[in-house]
């Protein structure tokens, strides 16, 4: 008798790694996207379209919603407990991933880390429910990869800001009740608690995406929108502050982009041991099972990197360029291992019935967001350098 095939993450024993807790949240997690995810996904995606307020609900009823926050209704989990979570939302689809990490990790952060008691009072709870929508408004359409060269601008009139500009490219945008928009003022960059039902304020969804398409994304036009003072964030000193949030919605990403390898390969595995070439199971040619093995090692690899930086993360050390280290390798990597996968899928692999091909367009665009490889090249380089070399 042939042994079974075994699940790739298996091969090292890593759940052994794990705390019974964190596998029971992943456990927790990995059946909501079987049974509330995996039987629609693929329609909303060739559909373009997410039900993100109905889903937010029922992550933040799990507890889903800012996990990895304390107080406020937030759970209080720990780094490596959200990144697996992340890693089972992903396996569901890279949208998903990007509603609870666009809210929690951005939107909900930012007021968590920045916001004064007021803002955290008024806007986490309903939040970590589920019942507010957040967004986070930093990228532009002339400024993506440059935050510092920003063209959104707060001034001051009287007691109040009055905000002008636009923001491209923001998920959540269009069902959300509040972002948090990052604008120039004279004394450097602000970040703003900003409700999408003030005047002034405009959503427009980005329509006819090929990637991201089980996503709800937006541009937000920002026309003299005045604000009372205390919309601003009063810890939000500095582009370091949103540059704070990007980091820890990065690694979430470290570890979400191994949940769509993972679902890759797991179906690449499954595909080839019942599909029939030549007499044989796809899965009983060297060729085949070459690709198998390399693209097993470099998910485990990637897990085990995401782990030591979650672990780092518990501990209170986990640093912005080690965070790039994970989001360069493991979303690389998830990219590859999707490209690969297709191919073992041959014509099938282009499918809708399978995920591969839907997997392998959403990671094109994780690949981009939240710092391209170029840039995380270059974070690393300037660490090992000393040297500078973004401009």
């Amino acid at each position: 008798m042939s042994p079974r095939p075994s699940a790739p993450l298996e091969l090292l024993d890593l759940d052994s790694v794990l705390s019974e807790e964190e596998r029971q949240i992943r456990a927790v997690v990995r059946q909501l996207i079987d049974d509330r995810v995996r039987p629609h996904v693929a329609g909303w995606y060739e559909q373009g379209r997410l039900p993100g307020r109905e889903l937010a609900r029922e992550f933040g009823k799990l507890g889903l919603l800012g996990m990895h926050l304390s107080g406020y209704g937030c759970a209080g989990a720990s780094a490596v407990a959200y990144g697996l979570a992340c890693l089972e939302l992903e396996a569901g689809d890279s949208g998903i991933r990007s509603l609870v990490s666009v809210q929690g990790s951005l939107a909900m952060y930012a007021i968590w880390r920045y916001g004064s008691e007021e803002q955290k009072q008024r806007w986490l709870p309903a939040m970590a429910a589920g019942e507010a929508i957040g967004c986070f408004g930093l990228t532009e359409p002339d400024h993506g990869s440059d935050p510092a060269s920003m063209a959104t601008r707060a001034r001051r009139d009287g007691d109040d800001w009055v905000l002008t500009g636009g923001k491209m490219w923001i998920t959540n945008a269009p069902i959300a009740e509040v972002g948090v928009i990052w604008a120039r003022t004279e004394d450097g960059v602000r970040g703003f608690a900003v409700p999408m039902d003030t005047p002034g304020v405009t959503v427009r969804e980005i329509q006819h995406k090929m990637s991201l398409r089980a996503s709800v994304t937006g541009e937000i036009v920002l026309d003299d929108v005045r604000l009372p003072a205390d919309a601003q964030l009063p810890e939000a000193i500095g582009l370091k502050a949103p540059l704070s949030c990007l980091t820890e919605a990065r690694h979430g990403i470290v570890w979400g982009a191994l949940g769509a390898a993972r679902d890759c390969l797991e179906t690449a595995l499954a595909y080839a041991g019942t599909r029939t070439q030549f007499g044989r199971p796809l899965a009983g040619f060297q060729l085949t099972q070459a690709k198998l093995a390399d693209m097993t090692v470099e998910l485990q690899k990637g897990y085990l990197l995401a782990l030591h930086l979650g672990r780092l993360a518990d501990a209170g050390r986990l640093r912005p360029e080690q965070v790039s280290v994970g989001k360069l390798n493991n979303v690389r990597e998830a990219l590859e291992i999707a490209r690969q996968c297709r191919t073992i899928l041959g014509a099938n692999g282009i499918s809708g019935e399978y995920p591969v091909m839907r997997h392998a367009n959403n990671l094109e665009s994780v690949l981009t967001y939240e710092g391209t490889s170029e840039i995380h090249q270059l974070v690393i380089g300037q660490k090992l350098t000393g040297l500078g070399a973004f401009a």
